[in-house]
């Protein structure tokens, strides 16, 4: 029996625009800051390279503009491309003339750097929530072929409880690949990536993560960031505790055990079309 492929999925950001931080590091002071985004995202290509793994990369359009160059790179090596806003911003902040514009603009800059089209879209921090669903027909509306941004649980900064496990259709045909979740006595347990696989021990998210593919046959949506691979990124002391525990949380431990995670399961882009529905 063949292993199930599951879809691996990197969300290219610097450690200063997190959403955790958006209240104590404005927009306007990004270029001020100190620039980690193409060291930790070398450390991630190396580490699939030598795994022979491709993966799909949500790029902000900020980053994609100061680093054409890296963009361009990560296509060349045979990954996949998808937007992550411009700015970064939370789509429920957001109006729907806003969401549309910076949505846009990140569109074309990517698919003028790589030379073809973008077909996914996921919100920062996951913010396609039921009070911004309308943000799935504007991506239907800029040829969007599928998002991911819905987590199906409880969280106070996002989520949708009641939203379907695993990958399905709107009613506008845009098709959905919610982050992924363990079904255990009767709750969801978010253990597709981030700041749960630094949390969680190893041990229990490949188990987590195992019983999905043997016992419901299903292949899991994984993430990762690239200041995930970096400890020693300077320290955001301003922010809140909370997040703080968050975003620094067993920083130490990621990059051993998405190596070990690579090992351990099959990976490839999430595709732009699902015929298993």
């Amino acid at each position: 029996m063949n292993p199930i492929i599951n879809y691996l999925s990197i969300d290219v950001e610097d450690y200063f625009q997190v959403s955790a931080f958006e209240n104590v590091i404005k927009s306007k002071k990004w270029e001020t800051m100190e620039q980690r985004i193409e060291k930790n995202m070398e450390t991630i290509l190396n580490i699939l390279h030598e795994h022979s793994v491709h993966a799909t990369f949500f790029v902000v359009g900020w980053v994609a503009q100061k680093y054409p160059l890296l963009v361009k790179k990560i296509n060349q090596q045979g990954h996949a491309l998808g937007c992550h806003s411009y700015w970064h911003r939370k789509v429920y902040d957001l109006t729907q003339d806003e969401f549309r514009e910076d949505t846009q603009k990140t569109k074309d800059i990517l698919e003028d750097i790589i030379g073809q089209p973008i077909y996914g879209y996921r919100a920062p921090s996951y913010s396609v929530t039921k009070e911004s669903l309308w943000a799935i027909d504007i991506l239907k509306e800029l040829g969007f072929r599928y998002d991911s941004s819905i987590f199906p649980i409880h969280h106070d900064r996002y989520g949708i409880p009641d939203a379907p496990r695993f990958p399905y259709y709107h009613a506008n045909g845009l098709l959905e690949y919610p982050l992924s979740t363990l079904a255990l006595c009767g709750q969801r347990l978010p253990i597709a990536g981030g700041g749960y696989f630094r949390l969680f021990p190893y041990r229990f998210s490949r188990w987590a993560l195992k019983k999905i593919n043997r016992q419901e046959g299903k292949p899991f949506v994984f993430y990762l960031h690239p200041w995930e691979v970096d400890p020693d990124q300077p320290r955001v002391h301003a922010a809140s505790n909370l997040s703080k525990f968050r975003h620094y949380n067993q920083l130490h431990k990621t990059k051993s055990r998405f190596t070990q995670l690579l090992q351990d399961f099959k990976f490839q882009p999430i595709p732009p079309q699902n015929s298993t529905i």
